[in-house]
């Protein structure tokens, strides 16, 4: 009897295929346990009676998150081609990324009421600032995933995920300026090649803000638009009615913790970019335009928890190829080059720019064959790359 035989009332026929089912579909709701870390640390606090859970934000995401990557290891399965219309169809997929916005919310009203009435000593303030900090960043991630897509309400749920971080001029540079010059010399989101995360940290930071108002300015100039319509001032003016609101209720004595956690929130984003294209560049075709961005371009990690928590924003390849792929059809390619690790573990990495370039630089010179000159060299270091890895 054949595989697809079965035994019937009349013990013949076949057997219809059986339907492909998302082995992780109820697991993806786990992603909405990431903005609620203030209160999981006050819970803990309480219940310990230690202050060291206050920083549970950067405990999971520097920690608990790679121990739990190291633990569950790496997935290159993917959904078939023909289940993309059905999976990106199912609205509750789209329901999974909804829902973390009010837990985001309820986080950053918490805190506040922390900060201003529970009389914690410094260090515990710091703690839930670099806490609600993690899930600013995590929130920008979110903010990502909802902003490629063409439905009105997930571009405006993507504005309001960025407010806490105050960086509202993500939406504008990133769909419109990254995306566009990802993995060349003129996109300031694209690390290079013996560039510290330090010294990408200022680029990056003034060139996509930069870049944003270019890009909004040269939009509006094509036809009459209102001051409302300037998405950049909206996105900002969002920020700024939500601190003063937050000041008003709780009183002068938040707007330190706000600002410092909108500073993590927006620097986890940019670190974040530069792991995603270090020393990665496009070729150029014979009319001078780069080539097209394919799977290529772009780190993977295939990390199933970390996958899971921040919505296949790891699977980075395919999203580049193919932006409007929601997370939950996002694929592994071979021709991908591949992080030793997920995120968090990464993200330390990064920070100690020596051990950086002692594991990374190798593999985007393996990624090349050795050719060097192929890579995205960052100019100040261009001519020691060039003499250093020479080929002979």
């Amino acid at each position: 009897m054949s595989t697809t035989e079965v035994t019937t009332g009349d013990r013949t026929g076949s057997a219809p295929p059986r339907p492909w089912r998302d082995r992780k579909r109820y697991l993806w709701p786990l992603a909405t346990l990431m903005p609620a870390m203030p209160f999981a640390g006050a819970g803990l606090v309480a219940l310990t009676d230690s202050p060291v859970f206050w920083w549970l934000g950067p405990m999971i995401l520097f920690v608990i998150l790679p121990t739990l990557d190291l633990v569950f290891g790496a997935t290159d399965d993917n959904p078939p081609e023909d289940e993309r219309e059905r999976l990106e169809a199912d609205r509750y997929y789209r329901w999974v990324t909804y829902l973390f916005l009010p837990v985001q919310y309820a986080s950053l009203v918490f805190s506040c009421w922390v900060w201003a009435t529970w009389g914690l000593p410094w260090h515990a303030q710091l703690g839930l600032a670099l806490t609600m900090g993690v899930v600013s960043g995590v929130a920008i991630n979110t903010a990502h995933e909802l902003g490629h897509k063409r439905e009105d309400v997930e571009r405006w749920l993507s504005k309001i995920a960025l407010a806490s971080s105050a960086y509202g001029h993500f939406y504008v540079e990133h769909n419109r300026g990254h995306h566009v010059r990802v993995a060349t010399p003129e996109d300031p989101a694209s690390s290079r090649l013996g560039e510290s995360f330090w010294a990408f940290l200022p680029r990056t930071v003034w060139g996509s803000l930069r870049s944003s108002w270019h890009l909004e300015r040269k939009r509006r100039a094509k036809g009459r638009h209102s001051l409302l319509d300037h998405e950049i001032a909206v996105a900002w003016a969002m920020t700024l009615v939500l601190f003063v609101a937050l000041v008003a209720v709780f009183g002068w004595a938040v707007l330190p913790w706000l600002v410092l956690q909108a500073v993590v929130g927006f620097t986890l984003l940019e670190v974040v970019n530069y792991l995603e294209h270090y020393g990665l560049k496009r070729g150029k075709r014979a009319d001078g335009r780069y080539e097209r961005t394919d799977p290529r371009h772009s780190w993977n990690a295939d990390h199933t928890v970390s996958n899971l928590l921040l919505y296949q924003l790891q699977r980075h390849s395919d999203h580049h190829a193919n932006p409007l792929r929601r997370y939950q059809t996002l694929r592994h390619f071979e021709e991908s080059p591949q992080l030793p690790s997920g995120y968090g573990s990464m993200i330390v990495v990064a920070l100690v720019p020596p051990v950086w370039r002692r594991i990374m630089d190798p593999k985007v010179l393996a990624h090349y064959d050795g050719d060097v000159t192929l890579a995205n060299l960052h100019p100040r270091t261009r001519e020691r790359y060039l003499s250093r890895y020479a080929r002979t």
